[in-house]
């Protein structure tokens, strides 16, 4: 892979298919509400690239001067497993979870932040409404065992922690066997009291009867990429929400067939149904202010302002 040298101060978004995403438009309007004199290039790898791709990439973001740093999606594992020997030093959330979503520099040292637990802990306080899992009988049901999975958990964790009320149970499910042995051992490494339970699906026919089964009220999260990154859903058509379910996908682009499903249910289960937008903000915003290190509220004026300013964007884009 051939990474040519940045003329500016230029930030990187290293994912898949990286010219669909609408931060390609949002963030020139982000960067002039914020007064940041950058711009933002994508660094497209297909899933479960070679190890010396990965390696080119954080080598390359380390020694170009005018390279400010990284989001990483969709290989936040793999680029730590890949090229954890480049990077100086790694944030504390980003040891635990062994993933990565934001590249830094702090001069002279490259860094390494998994921000996902605060990210996905700020969208689902978004998505849910307030005390939502006090005396209710929901449960939490992750299709995929990826690093937002992860993320979202050790998020969970830590509200469990502070004495706060969480889903009453946990159902996570993954194709890989392995995936669900790597959460389970993060779990027992940071002591986790989560109800959880690991289930490996080899077919979509299995995460229907999980889904089927979880109680009124539960949430349903698609975390595996499914609808983005690839084609179609972890479910079948024939599945069943519970009765006032949630369903969120972490995705807000892409054929979004799991959000299709639940949508097809609305009338008579009630399902609510979330795609990945404010994911998308808090994610961003999050990163942008550890690239930059600058600092960038989580709500309030300053943040609806950025919200407002990435919808009419994307608007316009989709218009266009």
């Amino acid at each position: 892979m051939t990474l040519l040298p940045a003329v500016e101060p230029t930030m990187y978004f290293i994912g898949v298919t990286t010219n669909k995403s609408s931060i390609m438009k949002v963030f020139p309007a982000w960067a002039k509400e914020l007064g940041l004199n950058a711009t933002l290039k994508g660094i497209d790898l297909p899933l479960g690239a070679p190890r010396e791709a990965y390696r080119d990439v954080v080598g390359f973001l380390k020694s170009d001067p005018m390279s400010l740093g990284a989001l990483v999606t969709t290989h936040k594992l793999d680029i730590v497993s890949a090229a954890r020997d480049l990077f100086d030093d790694f944030g504390p959330d980003a040891q635990l979870l062994h993933e990565i979503s934001s590249i830094s520099k702090r001069s002279p040292h490259l860094w390494g932040n998994a921000m996902d637990a605060v990210t996905s802990g700020l969208s689902l306080e978004a998505i849910l409404p307030e005390n939502y899992w006090k005396d209710s009988p929901a449960d939490l049901v992750l299709l995929g065992a990826g690093g937002s999975s992860l993320a979202l958990t050790l998020y969970l964790h830590q509200r469990a922690a502070a004495g706060l009320p969480g889903p009453k149970k946990i159902i996570v499910t993954n194709r890989r066997s392995l995936r669900l042995e790597e959460m389970r051992e993060m779990h027992v490494r940071i002591s986790s009291t989560l109800p959880i339970t690991y289930v490996q699906a080899t077919d979509e026919s299995t995460n229907d009867d999980v889904v089927a089964n979880a109680s009124p009220g539960s949430l349903i999260i698609n975390a595996t990429g499914l609808g983005k990154d690839r084609p179609g859903s972890p479910l079948t058509d024939s599945v069943t929400f519970p009765q006032g379910a949630i369903a969120w996908d972490f995705n807000y682009r892409g054929d979004l067939v799991f959000l299709d499903q639940a949508r097809a249910q609305q009338p008579e289960q009630q399902v609510r149904v979330e795609d990945g937008w404010v994911y998308f903000i808090h994610g961003w915003t999050r990163v942008i202010a550890d690239v930059f290190n600058i600092d960038i509220p989580t709500r309030g004026a300053d943040f609806d302002r950025l919200s407002d300013i990435a919808h009419t964007v994307s608007q316009k884009e989709n218009l266009s």
